[in-house]
Order: structure tokens, then sequence, then C-alpha cells
């Protein structure tokens, strides 16, 4: 008898000892998470700027916010249509110097040409290795002498069959971008379109995949927001689990769009002066949108306008660093509501 309320005692202590245990193992987890948490928030971003080097206000925006930034992707290099060479030199010259600013200068790479992309130059380079050859050798040779740091890839309006030809390309232009010692090749994918554009085999031919965070709703689609916060987050996410966040830049919005409602015509892009300029001159309010935290503003029967602004970026680049992404670009300075700088210097 006294020997089995000895066993039912150190039966209690042990139990008590594992629910102790327990308590005090989570109250570690915890605080291991909320400290992550914590180092999240309060870690550097590396901040990217697009600039339209057809654009003024670009150049200004730069000059002024240029403490900001880390990166500054003021080179455009087009594909021609109908040959898929570079057209070189640009028809939008990169004259930008910042003096001994530390930014890194980097270039865009695009098939847009003329008023849409152009997905015949990514086909017409996968299937000719020489013409190939060509272009990336033309490509790396103007990033190495205009001393960009890296390039961005912009091939967009691809279709699944693409797939092979994308990645031969950008195989190619990324092996001759590191041959002559220009660093980064990061490859810009839409959000969500994983059939087309999936990240984990891009990144096993370039450096860094960049989701664009944008046009949820775009210029031919139905008004709406152009990056509501929970899409934002889920697209992230998805890409997050293709090819982890250290393989990631995220691109986000400055921009709005201002969609007719008169005509079917594609909606006209404005820049946050733009949005307010013209609901001042209709003489309505631009209010947040409670569901997507988007500016809007409406003119019955004319227009409709949604517009990214300071606090909406705010929060995106919040929940992008709280996912563990340290690299953010925004598309494209000279657009941007003047607070964002304010809102997100470090």
């Amino acid at each position: 008898m006294v020997e089995a309320d000895n066993a039912k005692a150190r039966s209690a202590l042990d139990l008590n000892s594992r629910a102790a245990m327990n308590r005090l193992f989570g109250i570690f987890l915890f605080l291991a998470v909320s400290v992550a948490a914590s180092r999240r928030a309060s870690a550097p971003v590396e901040l990217w700027a697009f600039t339209g080097p057809w654009d003024a206000r670009s150049d200004s925006s730069l000059r002024a916010n240029a403490p900001h930034l880390d990166v500054a992707v003021t080179g455009w290099i087009g594909l021609d249509s109908s040959t898929a060479q570079p057209i070189i030199p640009s028809p939008y010259p990169d004259t930008m110097r910042l003096g001994n600013s530390r930014i890194k200068r980097m270039a865009i790479v695009t098939s847009w040409h003329g008023d849409r992309f152009h997905p015949s130059s990514i086909r017409t380079l996968g299937r000719d290795d020489t013409r190939l050859a060509r272009a990336a050798g033309a490509i790396a040779g103007h990033a190495a002498a205009l001393h960009y740091s890296g390039l961005v890839l912009d091939f967009e309006s691809l279709e699944r069959a693409d797939r092979h030809s994308l990645l031969h390309v950008i195989k190619a232009i990324a092996d001759s971008a590191h041959a002559r010692h220009v660093a980064t090749v990061v490859v810009a994918i839409p959000a969500v379109d994983t059939v087309v554009y999936p990240a984990k085999p891009l990144v096993a031919v370039a450096d860094l995949v960049m989701p664009m965070l944008y046009d949820q709703h775009w210029s031919t689609s139905a008004p709406g927001a152009i990056s509501e916060p929970d899409w934002v987050r889920s697209a992230l996410a998805g890409r997050i689990a293709e090819v982890g966040a250290s393989r990631i830049v995220a691109a986000l919005p400055l921009y709005g769009y201002r969609w007719s409602l008169k005509t079917k015509a594609a909606a006209q892009d404005v820049t946050f002066t733009d949005a307010k300029r013209s609901a001042a001159q209709a003489g309505v309010q631009l209010t947040r949108d409670s569901k997507t935290n988007t500016l809007r503003g409406a003119k019955p029967g004319d227009w409709e306008i949604w517009v990214t602004d300071s606090e909406l970026l705010s929060n995106l680049v919040r929940q992008t660093k709280d996912a563990g992404v340290d690299r953010i670009a925004l598309w494209r300075i000279g657009q941007e509501d003047p607070a964002i700088w304010r809102a997100i210097a470090r």
C-alpha cells in the first residue's frame, strides 16, 4: 500500500514537472517568435526605385529622395520587335548622375516596344542561339560600359508554351552579364501567374525574382484596387513558398488608374498629384475604401479613380517586411504621394 502511494506521488510529481516544462517551453517559444518578429519589423529594407527615363518627374524625385534609396533602375534597354536585338543606344538615354551617391544603378531590359509587350522577341531569341548570343553579349556589354550593377528583365505577355524560351533567354543574358561583372540579374514576374512564370526555375538561371505586386485591377479591367493588402499578402506568400523570401524583390506601386465610365477605352495611368487634381476639379472627394485601404473617387457618369497613397504603401511595406522580404522596389518614382518618403524612411 505504501509503495503504491509512493508510486502515485512520483507519478503526480512527474506530471507536474512535465506541465511546468511545457509551460516554460511555451513561454520560450512565444518570446522567440516575438523577438524574431520584432527584428524583422526593425530590420532595414533595401529600397529600390524604378525611374521613367522619359519623365522629368522621375529624375526630380530621384535627385530629391536619393538618400532613402539603395538601388535606382535608371537605364532602359528595349528589344526590337522585328530583330529581337537590343535597341542601343536607347531612345531613352540614361543621363542620370548622382555624384558620390552610394546608390547602385541598374537597367531594365524589356520586350515592351511601342505601346505593348512583344512576346515574339523572346520566341525569336529562344529558337535562334546565334541571335540570342549576339543579343545577350550586346546587353551585357552596354550594361558594363554604363557601370550598371545589375539588370531587371521584364518579358511579359508570354504563354505557357513559351516557358522553355523564357528560361533559355534569361540564362543566356544572365551568363553574359555575370561574365562582364554585372552582378545581379532579376526577373520581373506577374504576381500570381505561376504557370508561365514559375519562380523556382527562374531563380535557377537568374539571381532574384521580382513579383510585381500590382495591377490586381488593370487598365482594361473593371475599376478597382491596384494592390489590395490581402491580395498582396496572398500573392507574396505564394512566391515565398516557391523560392524563399531571400530570393525575392517585392515590387509595389506608386500610381493609380482613372477609368472612363463613358467609353470602353483603357484606363489612364495617374499620379497621386493627378488624382488629387482631377478630384478637386470635379468637386469630389478621394476617400479610403475600407475593404482595400485604397483611395478612390468617382465623378458619376464620367470617371472612377483608384490610387496609391502613403498610408496604403506603408501598410504594404510593413506586411512585406513581416513576411521576411527585405528588398522592396517602387514602380515608379515621380508618380508618388510625396508623404511616402517620410512614411518609409529608415
